[in-house]
């Protein structure tokens, strides 16, 4: 009886490892990774030919300006989210763009895990993004490597 018992607590530990979680793993530092100076001054370069000078830098690097807090629920970085956003790059030109993309921000780039929790639902926010905590030295699809990203995202809904 007791070897039953036994080989039946044995399996059941076992398998529980398998056991797939609804949520990735979380454990974030929004602040563990920060962009070079490099890319830094790359972003404030930017701001100032564009004249914007109301932009605050996040501890990793990120700059952004909050045109609307929100006022409902806000969310981690371990939370999926509904956003609507447009991206683009330094130049104008226009790469992605979605009404009602879901997805977890912690999956996303860390420019996005990094503020998106700044807002509440309902809030809008520009977002300028160093290489590091975008796409890095990798090009995606239009997007060159080392690109600046911009971004302009209202948080629709934290799910």
């Amino acid at each position: 009886m007791i070897k039953k018992l036994a080989l039946g607590f044995f399996i059941l530990v076992f398998f529980s490892g398998c056991l797939k979680s609804k949520t990735p793993t979380c454990d974030y530092n929004a602040c563990s990774v920060k962009a070079p100076a490099s890319e830094i001054q790359a972003v404030q370069d930017y701001l100032t030919s564009k004249g914007i000078t109301n932009a605050q830098q996040h501890c990793s690097g990120v700059f952004y300006v909050i045109d609307n807090a929100g006022t409902g629920k806000q969310p981690s970085p371990c939370n999926a989210v509904d956003v609507t956003y447009v991206g683009r790059l330094t130049n104008g030109n226009q790469f992605d763009a979605a009404t009602n993309y879901r997805n977890y921000l912690v999956s996303l780039i860390r420019g996005w895990a990094n503020t998106i929790p700044l807002l509440k639902e309902g809030g809008t926010i520009h977002l300028y993004i160093p290489p590091t905590l975008g796409y890095g030295s990798q090009a995606v699809g239009s997007i060159p490597a080392n690109s600046v990203l911009v971004f302009d995202v209202t948080l629709n809904a934290v799910l």
